[in-house]
C-alpha cells in the first residue's frame, strides 16, 4: 500500500456487524474487515463504550487515516452529530456518538450519516456509469431504505431525517418495509408456493430465502418471478408517489434483494409508468446501482468528502 497516498475509513453498521472498509480516492477498497458486534451488547461496559473502542482498534491499524465516515442504520440528527433512534441496536438511541469519537480520538474527523443515504452518496461519487447530480436511491435487503441525491447533496428535509420510504403506508396501510422488506417477500413467497403448489417445483420443502428466490427465478421457476412481480407491483407503486413529490428522473435500486432486479424490472417499469403522466416518464430511467455489495462500504468512505 502507498502510504503517501490519502486513505478514508468507511463504516457500515449493521445490525449485528460492522463492515470496514479502508478505502482511496478512487474508490477502490484497499483492505476490509469485518466486527461481529453482538457480544457489546451483553457486556458490561455497555455496547456504546464498546463500539468507540472498536473503531479506535482499526484507527490503530491504520493510522495515516484521518477521515472517518459512519453509515447507520436508523435516525440521527441533523447536525449529524447524534444517533436518534436505531432499531437495530437500541442502545445507540440518543448518543452523543460523534462527541465521543472526538473525545477518545481528537486527531481526527468523523462523518455520521444514515446508511442509505450514505450508500447514496457512495453511488455518486464513485458508481460507475457518470451518476447524474439528482436521483433517487432505494435499497431492498432486510428493511427498505432510500435517499435522495439533490444537486449532489443529500436530502435531509427539515429535521435531518427525510426519505424514509420504507416507513410510507401501502397496501392495507402497512409500512413497505413490512410487506417487501426480506420477511415481507418471504411471506408472499410462502403464500405462492402454497396458492400455486404445481408451479412451485423445487421451492416446495425447502428452506425459503431470498437467496433460493434469486436463484430459482434464474432457472424460470414460475412462483418465484410471480413473486418479484408481486413486489415490483407494491415497489412501483410507493416510486410513483415519491417522483410525484421529488420530480427526479433517475432512479437507483441498490441492496441484496437488487440482485432479483432483472426480474423485477417489467413490472415495476409498467406500474410506474401506468400511473404517472408523459412529463414525469419522458425521461425516467430505473437502473441497478453499481456498486453492489460494497455500498454500504464505500458510500460510508464517500462520507469523507462532506467538507469539499
Amino acid at each position: 500500500m502507498n502510504n503517501t497516498e490519502e486513505h478514508f475509513l468507511g463504516i457500515d453498521v449493521g445490525g449485528t456487524h460492522l463492515k470496514i472498509g479502508l478505502v482511496n480516492k478512487q474508490g477502490k477498497i484497499v483492505a476490509f474487515d469485518k466486527e461481529d458486534t453482538t457480544p457489546y451488547r451483553d457486556d458490561p461496559r455497555g455496547f456504546n463504550p464498546c463500539f468507540v473502542e472498536i473503531v479506535g482498534k482499526y484507527l490503530d491499524k491504520y493510522p495515516e487515516v484521518k477521515k472517518i465516515g459512519i453509515g447507520l442504520p436508523g435516525l440521527i440528527s441533523k447536525d449529524r452529530t447524534t444517533t436518534l433512534e436505531i432499531p437495530a441496536i437500541p442502545a445507540l438511541n440518543g448518543f452523543k456518538l460523534k462527541q465521543n469519537l472526538l473525545d477518545r480520538y481528537p486527531n481526527k474527523k468523523f462523518f455520521l450519516e444514515n446508511d442509505a443515504a450514505a450508500a447514496a452518496l457512495g453511488e455518486f461519487r464513485y458508481g460507475t456509469g457518470n451518476p447524474p447530480n439528482n436521483f433517487l436511491f432505494i435499497t431492498m435487503g432486510t428493511g427498505i431504505g432510500s435517499a435522495c441525491i439533490l444537486d449532489g447533496h443529500v436530502f435531509q428535509g427539515c429535521r435531518g431525517n427525510a426519505m424514509e420510504m420504507g416507513h410510507m403506508l401501502s397496501r392495507g396501510n402497512e409500512g413497505l418495509e413490512r410487506i417487501i422488506g426480506r420477511d415481507g417477500i418471504l411471506r408472499i413467497m410462502d403464500r405462492m408456493i402454497r396458492a400455486y403448489p404445481d408451479l412451485a417445483g423445487e421451492l416446495i420443502g425447502q428452506e425459503l430465502g431470498t437467496h433460493l428466490l434469486v436463484d430459482t427465478a434464474k432457472k424460470g421457476n414460475q412462483v418465484s418471478l410471480m413473486v418479484f412481480e408481486e413486489v415490483a407491483r407494491v415497489l412501483g407503486e410507493a416510486i410513483v408517489s415519491t417522483i410525484r413529490i421529488l420530480d427526479v428522473t433517475n432512479v437507483y435500486f441498490g441492496g441484496g434483494i437488487s440482485a432479483g432486479l432483472e426480474f423485477m424490472m417489467p413490472a415495476l417499469d409498467k406500474t410506474v409508468r401506468q400511473f404517472l403522466t408523459k412529463y414525469y416518464v419522458d425521461d425516467l430511467k430505473l437502473m441497478k446501482a453499481t456498486l453492489e455489495n460494497n455500498a454500504g462500504t464505500l458510500g460510508a468512505a464517500a462520507l469523507c468528502f462532506l467538507e469539499e
